[in-house]
């Protein structure tokens, strides 16, 4: 099932500058293996080396934050957003 990826601007220079792209995968977990498959470096930015989001990326299934359910194993359904949000630190 085709997902669409919406990329921020500080990872576009990984996939070409393109802000959105189209991946096949029935979980967030599959569709990031299929990132990385298309753009090699993007899965490192995404994830720890123990396989985990990182903790400053967060990815939301069309506007659910998938660390509120079932993480890296939510299921995807033809015609869901993934949205890459990096975490942004600032303030007093």
């Amino acid at each position: 099932m085709s997902i669409t990826v919406k990329i921020p601007a500080p990872l576009r220079p990984l996939t070409a500058n393109q802000s959105e792209v189209v991946v096949e995968g029935a979980t967030v977990q599959a569709a990031v293996d299929e990132l990385s498959r298309k753009f090699p470096g993007l899965k490192e930015r995404l994830l720890d080396e123990k396989g985990a989001l990182r903790r400053y990326v967060n990815l939301f299934r069309n506007d659910e934050d998938i660390r509120g359910g079932a993480g890296l194993a939510t299921a995807l359904a033809a015609g869901d957003r993934l949205t890459i949000v990096p975490a942004i630190a600032g303030g007093r």
